[in-house]
């Protein structure tokens, strides 16, 4: 089973930006996520990508979040821009079960096998 390792996190002012990494113990050719967990919240699906580097995203960051894998796909990003106040959460890495991010259940936690440890990200207003 794949070992992830979250790192990046921090805390910023709301309009700042920040890159997660996410270093796997191996490759693997799944599909790689995104989640991300507020106090007293859900975990929520923030973004995936697949073993064709096809992205999709939550709603809620389309536009100021983009995922990407280094060229060895050993290392999972998630660069943040324009953060608020309610992207402050612990953000998890996820390896997946599928090589496609599929469209019905990508945001599902069932589509994932492994999880990182998770980093904090903190905004302030």
């Amino acid at each position: 089973q794949v070992q992830l390792g979250e790192s990046g996190g921090g805390s910023v002012e709301a309009g700042g930006s920040l890159r997660l990494s996410c270093v796997l113990s191996k490759y693997i050719e799944k599909s790689m996520g995104w989640f991300r967990q507020a106090p007293g919240k859900e975990r929520e699906a923030v973004a995936c990508i697949d073993i064709q580097r096809a992205t999709r995203y939550a709603e809620s960051v389309k536009g100021r979040f983009t995922i990407s894998q280094n060229n060895a796909k050993t290392t999972l990003y998630l660069e943040m821009n324009s953060l608020k106040p309610e992207d402050t959460a612990m953000y998890y890495c996820a390896a997946g079960i599928y090589i496609a991010c599929y469209s019905d259940s990508w945001s599902g936690q069932q589509d994932y096998s492994s999880w990182g440890q998770g980093t904090q990200v903190t905004v302030s207003s």
